[in-house]
């Protein structure tokens, strides 16, 4: 009886241990998923290039990112930020002092790694001033205010040519040393738009079209309902393109199927005015339908970017949570529904990271991410996502418009709904070009 028992006791410890095996070798990604929506690159192989991580520096500005902390107590008075220089341009650093008790002699060290220091006017006091339009200068005197005043005088000149970037000085006297920062900038051109004179030479209504020509042509004839005059420009990639007539429309044909994304570049490339209004080519303006409304918002918070609406009762708006990687391991990136505080001054709205396909975007800061034309059927987080950081988001209660009917044609579900291998390769492309280890939406 003892012998059956034990046989009985191994057998099953057994079928347990094969049947955990079989999970693992089944899908190995088991054992480190914490949701069925993570989805985790490790396709791509990627090699160990040096030149990887200087991109990546380059690319996020992080060559300059060194955390400047002021000490305590200093005798040193010296700009701890805002000092900005042209590039290979003499400049006065503003405000170098020492504040001190009285001393027999003064003696301050400079020093920097892209530039050249001197003091100007340097004639009878060519003696106690050393290092002159060098790296490293020195600066000795016998009086407190004869070394402020030497002080006030101190140049800085970028030996290197480059539009942004930055240096660091090391400034010391006796056993203290504080070191400040240099901004290095290239000064760059205003580009200014019209203000007009209404909302007809301040926004631009654009739509991106394919196959649904019924619904498109719905979509202009309510717009013009209330903006009988306002300028609205279509991309259109449909396979057999049909004629959109009508007053102050542009309609650019694109080679067939090229894309969601590619055809929002094209529009945005043709906008003349501030701002611009998307809308897809299957919604349609309602009475309340207010262009204006969302003006007014842009135009009083000019740090505004991007201010989205409803579309029907569907007032999409998400958070995106970013957790940064390092040059070897890509980070994480995570969508969820919400808000983070609310814009003052404006009942119900919000600030977010993305909005519903119904926006007012600012022209040229809606150029400057651009949309990524390797997006083709599916779309719309992703340039959010590249737009992280870039662009200050808020989502409005309020601001609706409608949604036609959805009569799609087989023909065109078959590139609306793209199959899963399309699906597969718009994530591989994204975890590489945003150096991503896992997606989560």
């Amino acid at each position: 009886m003892w012998g059956f028992c034990r046989i009985f006791f191994v057998t099953v410890l057994f079928i347990q241990f094969a049947f955990l095996l079989s999970l693992f070798y089944i899908d190995i990604d088991t054992w480190t998923k914490t949701s069925s929506k993570i989805l985790r690159f490790s396709g791509l192989r990627c090699d160990n290039n040096p030149q990887t991580s200087d991109f990546l520096k380059l690319k996020t500005g992080r060559e300059n990112d060194v955390l400047v902390l002021a000490p305590p107590n200093t005798p040193l008075q010296y700009p701890i930020r805002g000092f900005r220089v042209a590039p290979m341009t003499k400049t006065r650093i503003p405000g170098l002092a020492v504040q001190t008790q009285n001393r027999d002699f003064y003696k301050v060290s400079l020093r920097v790694q892209k530039g050249l220091l001197s003091v100007m006017d340097v004639k009878d006091d060519k003696k106690i001033v050393f290092g002159q339009n060098e790296e490293n200068l020195t600066i000795s005197s016998s009086s407190l205010e004869h070394l402020n005043e030497l002080l006030s005088r101190v140049t800085y000149t970028s030996t290197i040519f480059h539009i942004k970037t930055e240096d660091l000085a090391y400034f010391s006297f006796e056993n203290h040393e504080v070191i400040f920062p240099i901004e290095i900038r290239r000064r760059s051109v205003p580009n200014l738009y019209d203000p007009g004179k209404d909302i007809n030479s301040q926004v631009t209504v654009l739509v991106k079209a394919f196959l649904r020509y019924k619904e498109l042509n719905a979509l202009i004839q309510s717009i013009r309902v209330n903006y009988p005059k306002i300028k609205i420009i279509v991309a259109d990639d449909s396979l057999i393109p049909e004629k959109v007539v009508g007053d102050n429309i542009e309609h650019y044909i694109m080679p067939p199927a090229q894309g969601w994304f590619a055809g929002r570049n094209l529009a945005l490339s043709q906008v003349t005015t501030k701002y611009f209004l998307w809308v897809d080519d299957d919604f349609v303006f309602l009475n309340e339908t207010r262009i204006e409304s969302f003006v007014e918002i842009m135009e009083a918070v000019p740090e505004l970017d991007v201010v989205g609406g409803q579309v029907g009762r569907n007032q999409f708006a998400f958070k995106l949570n970013y957790e940064e990687g390092n040059s070897e391991e890509g980070g994480c990136i995570s969508r969820v529904r919400g808000f983070y505080a609310p814009l003052s001054g404006f009942k119900g709205c919000f600030f977010v990271d993305g909005v519903v396909n119904f926006f007012l975007g600012r022209t040229d800061a809606v150029r400057k991410v651009g949309f990524d034309p390797f997006l083709r059927k599916v779309g719309h987080s992703e340039f959010f996502i590249d737009g992280l950081g870039e662009l200050l988001v808020v989502t409005c209660q309020g601001l609706r418009i409608g949604h036609q009917e959805r009569t799609n044609t087989p023909e065109y579900r078959k590139y609306r709904y793209p199959p899963k291998a399309d699906s597969q390769n718009k994530m591989t492309h994204h975890y590489f070009k945003n150096h991503l280890k896992c997606i989560k939406y």
